[in-house]
């Protein structure tokens, strides 16, 4: 049975229903001869290309970077007194500037490309929320695991690029990390909207060089967005840089590192890292051809206006900001804003919304206390992390307050591609807010849900 195949007789057998494109009222024919909802031109009337989603929203692309806070990047971007929990919305001035001192009184590291590439805190689920302390914030220096450096904001000439696309589009405030903990349990979220295991406890089992990092081989059977979306014929992708390079060692590992790798060694950050694919941990996904894909392919498909309805890109590690072993904060900065440049420039640029988003804080100090633990699945939020929605889409100069996480993701993406049904997966994507408080409804043609 091809992995599409198992996909739907999964959900059909969980009883998980979901229509063929988005939007209400009858059916009908868009470009591309893909089933549509409510008018071959979707939302307002335009014609679409591929499957009509609700709004006019068409494209999906969202950018994941790892391991820092929203006051790692953008607590010297913004203005406001911190405490002061503005209500407006225009610009640096209605968010809180990270304070100048932790509570225990430490001045801030200055974090430039050697602070970054130097150390990394610990962010294990343990000491993040030893560090959280129930939401005084109180202990990333104090705690027994942590560190005066972890008290640090990103130096402003290297993370400027990011503040340009804050001025020029819409920034989240209220974004958080949706599990304490390392980077693979965060990660899930994004596929599962819910709780799947706890910080690195796994590698999926049977993607390319799983087994060359020695941790314990997993899958899970369990319904995915990638899955309810191949179910509905909505056409998406994860690109993952190095991805073919893997696949191309045929089970064997990596033996060495691109030329421009600091760390030098055939493992992370050098290479793929197929932990950081969640749809690589399910069985009906796990390297499928179709959806799992090179970061080259992506590329390739923005030059040339042929963007699935949905992409996931995920930089190599030594592109993804993630502290530690000599990796640069400004190589990220670029390679994200490179990206973002090429699509907003190309074919699809009127058709597409971008998110930039991290997948967990890193252990760094963040000023904001989380939410209360999950009602879904019980599980304790992390700190805020940056979250930037960006293109035609985006509100302008905005700071949106709403409290989102990963699974708002998730959740806009079954709005938008699955009938305008939110909460199919049965976890977060049942409670949590949409994406709604960053786009302009005069150019999503429809409000987008919170």
């Amino acid at each position: 049975m091809s992995s599409h195949a198992h996909a739907w007789a999964l959900l059909s057998s969980l009883g998980i229903l979901v229509a063929a494109c988005g939007g209400g009222g009858g059916t009908s024919t868009g470009a591309g001869g893909h089933p549509g909802a409510g008018g071959a031109g979707g939302a307002g009337g335009a014609a679409c290309t591929g499957v009509c989603p609700t709004s006019k929203v068409q494209r999906l692309v969202v950018i994941i970077q790892e391991n820092h806070t929203f006051d790692n990047h953008f607590g010297r971007y913004c203005t406001a007194p911190a405490g002061s929990a503005p209500t407006c919305n225009d610009g640096p001035a209605c968010c809180e500037r990270g304070p100048d001192t932790e509570p225990g009184g430490a001045a801030p590291v200055t974090l430039d490309d050697a602070a970054n590439g130097g150390y990394s805190p610990n962010h294990t689920q343990a000491c993040e929320l030893d560090e959280i302390d129930g939401g005084a914030m109180d202990r990333f220096v104090s705690s027994s695991c942590g560190s005066a450096s972890n008290f640090a904001y990103a130096r402003t000439s290297i993370v400027k690029p990011y503040w340009d696309l804050a001025a020029q589009y819409a920034l989240a405030d209220r974004y958080f990390q949706p599990i304490a903990g390392a980077s693979s349990s965060n990660d899930m979220y994004l596929a599962r909207a819910g709780y799947v295991f706890t910080d690195n406890a796994y590698e999926p089992k049977g993607s390319a060089t799983a087994e060359c990092t020695g941790l314990a081989l997993k899958s899970f059977t369990e319904p995915t967005i990638g899955d309810l979306l191949n179910a509905a014929a909505v056409p998406w992708a994860f690109y993952a840089e190095g991805y073919q390079d893997a696949v191309a060692l045929g089970g064997s590992c990596p033996t060495s590192a691109p030329a421009d790798c600091a760390a030098g060694v055939p493992a992370y950050p050098c290479v793929f890292d197929p932990g950081d694919v969640p749809f690589e941990y399910y069985a009906s996904l796990v390297g499928d051809p179709t959806t799992m894909r090179d970061l080259a392919d992506f590329e390739a498909a923005v030059a040339a206006g042929s963007l699935p309805a949905v992409s996931y890109v995920k930089l190599v590690g030594y592109k993804s900001e993630h502290p530690a072993a000599g990796i640069k904060l400004s190589a990220g900065v670029k390679a994200v804003t490179g990206l973002v440049q090429e699509i907003l420039a190309g074919p699809q640029k009127d058709e597409v919304l971008v998110l930039v988003v991290y997948d967990e804080g890193g252990g760094y100090f963040d000023h904001v206390a989380p939410p209360p633990a999950s009602a879904v699945d019980g599980k304790a939020y992390g700190t805020r992390l940056p979250f930037l929605a960006l293109g035609p889409f985006a509100r302008k100069n905005w700071v949106s307050h709403v409290t989102m996480e990963h699974s708002s993701v998730v959740r806009f993406i079954e709005w938008n591609w699955l009938a305008g049904k939110t909460g199919q997966l049965g976890g977060r994507d049942t409670e949590v807010n949409g994406l709604g408080s960053l786009l302009d409804p005069a150019q999503t043609g429809v409000p987008v849900t919170d």
